[in-house]
Formats: structure tokens, C-alpha cells, sequence
């Protein structure tokens, strides 16, 4: 028998958090199908590719057929996932002329390097020939193919916060990144990344600290010209300088900032207020703060007022900032709008 103290350390009864299942150690399962489905959707609409031809983008994603889970044997992570992908395109000519496809990614899965991926790009029948096709099967695939690729690095990172278990002084055991063509084979990847902004991790027995805050700017504009530069599609991917899909309804989501940060919209009164939750995807999985939007005429212009509630403590001044510099000093250099900041 072992002397105390010198024993497995997964039968260390007292330093566990939870009081069951030392760092997860025996088998524990999370399903990441919903998870995934969300995560592809915002990865891939948007997507846009051009060239002297034209433009085309990726405007829906019809069919996400699949599932995807990830499992904790011993300290490591084995992930599954299988999906059936289909999408559609529309190009538009340097001429007008616009013109409409199909993408299918028909077997995503642990099985197969990206790589090797196969992507099908296509015209939808009865479309006239357009050089744009050709576009769409080179820059436009390796797009998705990139796209696809960062799905499955968040699936390895983003989601898998919170699957081993921090002990009782509240440090988590994180085996190495290894990776196997075997589905079976397949082995955990750090669940940190690289990123030294990443909050806590999120689980159902681990508490991530958060914070409020409240930052103001004025506006060289009226209300109902500010409100529409967050809910136009068009206005916020030219003041992001990227592709963005945004659903400006109640229950709408949004992407922006190449999918660095997404959300849904909760209320919107239009000239008034908008309500969102909110996250960037370095945070805790699942994890969103609610933002609120105030926009109060000030005769030539318009105060901004946006209430944080929600952020994890360790993203607070990376939050600020980022509010700071990618919308604020963004909107007013790309529309015109400077005034005074506060």
C-alpha cells in the first residue's frame, strides 16, 4: 500500500474542487453540437473573396448536418466531430451582373486532415458562366478551408475550457497537444492557447469573476445615424475593415472582426437603445456580457453611452480598449464623425 501522500493523485480526495471525480479523471463527455453549429455558421457568413472580376461572399449556410462531442479519459481530450456542410454564394461582377452557387463540404470530421478536405464550389442551374466561379474554387474555397480549420481549433481550445477540473488551489492540470489521425487516438489539446488575455475557465463548478464598467464618447452625427452604424450590415464591415454578418433583429446575431467577436442583439429600440449579449472568442465558452447602447441627442451630436455588464475580470481593460479602438476611434475615422472623447 502507498504511504500517504505518495498515491495516484486522481484518488486525492482532498484537494479536489467538487468533491467528485478528481480533474475529471474518469470519463466525462461534452456535447458540442449546438455549440459547433452556432461557431460554423458565424465562421462562414461573411466570408468574401475578390478580384478584378468581381466579388462573391458567402451568404448563407443551408445545411449543418452532423454532431460533435468531446471526451475526458485520464487528463485527455478526445474529440469527435462529423459535419455535412452546405452554403451558398453570390457573386456580383465589376459589371452588376450578379450570380448565385453553392458550396458543400461533404464529410468534415476528425477523420481527415484539413488538408485533404474536399470542397465542392458550384453554380446554382441555369446560371450563365462566369469567370467568378473560378474565384470561388481557389481563393474562395481555401477561405472555407481556413474557416473550417479555425472551427476545429476553437472546438480544441475555445470549448474545451472547464473540461479538466482545477484543484482545490484552483490550478488546473492541462496535458500537451498532440493530434492523430485515429479517431480513437485522438488526445487532448491545451485548453489555454497561447492567448495571455484568456479569462477563467468556464464549468459548471468554477465561478468566473466579472465585472461592470461604463465608458462614454461623443459623435459628430444624430442618434438615428450612429444606431444604423451598428446594425447596417454594409457600415459595420466598412468601420471593422472586415467581413461581418449582422442580423439586426430581436434574437439576431451578429460576427464582426473576422469572428473575434459575435453575439446576439436582445433589444433594440431603433435611435435609442441597443441591447446585446456580447463575447470575444478568447473568452470562456458560452460565456456573453450584456452590453447596453444609449444614444442621447446632444443637439450636433450624439453621447454614446455603453453600460458592460458580465466581463471577466481579467479581460476588463482588454475589453475597454478594444471598445476604444475597433468601434469608437473606428466609426469616427471611417465616417467622419470625431468629436471630443471623455
Amino acid at each position: 500500500m502507498a504511504k500517504w501522500g505518495e498515491g495516484d493523485p486522481r484518488w486525492i480526495v482532498e484537494e479536489r474542487a467538487d468533491a467528485t471525480n478528481v480533474n475529471n479523471w474518469h470519463w466525462t463527455e461534452r456535447d458540442a453540437t449546438n455549440w459547433s453549429t452556432d461557431k460554423l455558421k458565424a465562421l462562414l457568413l461573411g466570408l468574401s473573396v475578390e478580384n478584378e472580376e468581381g466579388t462573391c461572399e458567402v451568404t448563407e449556410v443551408s445545411k449543418l448536418e452532423g454532431e460533435a462531442s468531446i471526451n475526458n479519459r485520464k487528463g485527455k481530450l478526445i474529440f469527435f466531430y462529423e459535419w455535412n456542410v452546405k452554403a451558398a454564394w453570390t457573386g456580383k461582377s465589376k459589371t452588376g451582373v450578379k450570380y448565385k452557387g453553392t458550396i458543400e463540404v461533404p464529410n468534415l470530421s476528425d477523420e481527415n486532415d484539413m488538408e485533404d478536405l474536399a470542397i465542392s464550389v458550384m453554380m446554382n442551374k441555369d446560371e450563365p458562366d462566369t469567370p467568378l466561379l473560378s474565384l470561388m474554387k481557389t481563393k474562395g474555397a481555401e477561405k472555407v478551408r481556413q474557416a473550417l480549420g479555425s472551427y476545429v481549433d476553437f472546438l480544441k481550445t475555445e470549448f474545451t475550457q472547464g473540461m479538466i477540473l482545477p484543484t482545490a488551489n484552483g490550478v488546473a492540470k492541462v496535458p500537451s497537444a498532440s493530434q492523430s489521425k485515429a479517431k480513437l487516438d485522438k488526445t487532448q489539446i491545451c485548453s489555454g492557447g497561447s492567448s495571455s488575455s484568456a479569462a477563467a475557465p468556464a464549468n459548471a463548478g468554477v465561478k468566473i469573476p466579472t465585472c461592470k464598467f461604463s465608458i462614454r464618447d461623443t459623435f459628430l452625427t444624430s442618434p438615428a445615424d450612429l444606431y444604423r452604424v451598428f446594425v447596417n450590415q454594409e457600415m459595420v464591415r466598412a468601420f471593422t475593415h472586415s467581413a461581418a454578418a449582422v442580423e439586426a433583429e430581436r434574437g439576431g446575431r451578429f460576427r464582426l472582426l473576422d469572428g473575434n467577436v459575435c453575439g446576439e442583439f436582445t433589444e433594440l429600440v431603433p435611435d435609442e437603445k441597443i441591447v446585446m449579449k456580447w463575447r470575444y472568442n478568447t473568452w470562456p465558452c458560452e460565456h456573453y456580457a450584456t452590453i447596453t447602447l444609449t444614444f442621447v441627442d446632444r443637439s450636433s451630436e450624439t453621447e454614446l453611452k455603453v453600460e458592460c455588464r458580465g466581463v471577466p475580470n481579467s479581460e476588463e481593460e482588454q475589453t475597454k480598449e478594444g471598445w476604444r479602438r475597433y468601434y469608437f476611434e473606428a466609426i469616427k475615422q471611417t465616417f467622419g464623425f470625431g468629436a471630443r472623447l471623455f
